[in-house]
């Protein structure tokens, strides 16, 4: 058996910098929080030896009297560093390789189980490094990449998620000054945090001083997966209105308009939009077929940004993002895993989405940070420029996760399990075909055009 995981991520500074704490094993603890410790017998040489101890209590105590030594497999400075450890009948290795990238580093990492023992090895360290990257990418940069008044700084409202937080790590990478607005400071995380209630002015609107340098990117709001009772579509709606007029207030109170705003928006502001193509000039359905808990939160939402005070607003139409450890992502696999992964209903609705690197990509365009690239202002729909049916979504799912076929769930069975699992049944059984007019004149090039592609570097 064989699990394995891939990450990358440009960092603004040179190999030689990145590779003085990349290149020692012994400083992995102040970067990855998944290890708690590591000794070598010596320095840092191809070769070489030493220990590890993985942050979770009962794997450390079981790793730290039974492990065999850590090996150091290659150390070239400043390209590579190779570890294994031997588990019973296979090994977990990790690879880190930088190369130039323009003024910068793209430092890869990758983590590979192979052997009976996988399952177990995977679920007491090798998953925490892998799903830890962006926590690591932004304490990687807190320890090499200085941030440089010269460049943009980029308040994120509602950043505490997990696109808040790839958004924050992928720009604190980059050099950038990162500001997350959060109801609640959360102390393990590496980024600065500026508390607010999204509703009043306080404190957190001198974040937006200097506004000839300031963005803001918007995407406070509550998890949309909720029964859609009046009750729960009324507070989805007032949690992204309520921020966004704040936010609003708050840029209108300055001499000057601030440089970016980027709205978070989705794909979903046209309900459940059937056989229809759907791009950025397609209308927004009126009456019954704008679902309340839809277009009836999107709308309102997107509406909010008026009379902002800012040089350039870009609209976010944001499809199904698939990202590691996303509840979306979670979700999905988790059904697949336990045996429910055939065709949701017809199997024929749309299913939109987009790879978290090329979102990052679109949120750079949009903020004016991506060389070549140029976002005009208005809607943008982000979403790959491949859907695919919900058959061929479950299809997919099954294969990259080694499951065999599965029985459909028939339309009765999600209405009834959504009531159990107090979620919205128009999630599984809605769609939209969207892709971006927009960005295919820009001339965005995809990292990830299929669903293929994109559950292979997720779901390797």
């Amino acid at each position: 058996m064989t699990w394995q995981r891939t990450h990358s991520q440009h960092l603004a500074t040179d190999p030689e910098t990145v590779w003085s704490v990349v290149g020692d094993p012994r400083r992995w603890p102040e970067w990855c929080v998944a290890i708690h410790d590591v000794t070598l017998d010596g320095e840092p040489v191809s070769g070489g030896s030493g220990a590890y101890l993985p942050s979770l209590r009962w794997a450390r105590a079981l790793h730290g009297r039974t492990a065999p030594p850590l090996r150091l497999v290659a150390v070239e400075p400043p390209r590579a560093l190779v570890v294994e450890q031997p588990v019973p009948g296979g090994v977990m290795r990790v690879e880190w390789t930088l190369r130039p990238e323009g003024t910068g580093t793209l430092l890869r990492q990758r983590v590979t189980v192979t052997g009976p023992s996988t399952v177990p090895v995977v679920l007491a360290v090798a998953r925490s490094i892998a799903d830890g990257w962006t926590e690591q990418v932004a304490r990687l940069a807190a320890l090499t990449v200085p941030t440089s008044a010269d460049l943009l700084k980029v308040v994120v409202a509602g950043g505490s998620g997990t696109l808040g937080r790839a958004l924050a790590a992928d720009l604190l990478a980059r050099g950038h000054e990162v500001v997350l607005l959060t109801r609640r400071t959360d102390q393990g995380l590496p980024y600065r945090q500026t508390e607010w209630d999204g509703i009043r002015q306080g404190a957190w609107t001198r974040e937006l001083a200097g506004p000839a340098r300031t963005a803001v990117v918007n995407l406070a709001g509550r998890l949309v997966d909720a029964r859609p009772t009046a009750e729960a579509v009324a507070d989805l709606r007032e949690s992204r209105v309520r921020p966004t007029l704040a936010l609003v207030e708050a840029s209108r109170a300055g001499h000057e308009p601030l440089a970016r705003w980027v709205q978070g928006s989705t794909t979903a502001i046209w309900s459940d939009a059937g056989e229809s193509p759907v791009t950025e000039s397609t209308p927004l359905p009126t009456g019954s077929r704008a679902l309340p808990q839809m277009t009836g939160v999107a709308e309102p939402w997107e509406a909010a940004t008026e009379g902002a005070a800012t040089r350039h607003l870009v609209v976010l139409r944001t499809s199904i993002v698939l990202q590691a450890g996303s509840p979306a992502l979670d979700r999905l696999t988790g059904l697949t895993r336990a045996g429910l992964g055939g065709r949701v209903g017809s199997g024929r609705q749309w299913f939109s989405w987009i790879h978290v690197e090329d979102w990052l990509t679109l949120v750079r365009a949009a903020l004016g940070l991506e060389a070549g690239l140029d976002i005009p202002d208005g809607v943008v729909v982000a979403a790959a420029p491949r859907p695919v049916r919900n058959g061929e979504l479950m299809g997919s799912l099954r294969r990259h996760l080694r499951r065999p076929a599965a029985p459909p769930t028939p339309e009765l069975a999600v209405r009834v399990g959504s009531i159990l699992l107090r979620t919205d049944p128009a999630l599984g059984l809605t769609g939209r075909h969207c892709t971006s007019d927009v960005l295919r004149d820009a001339g965005l090039r995809f990292a990830h055009p299929t669903l293929d592609d994109a559950l292979d570097d997720l779901l390797s």
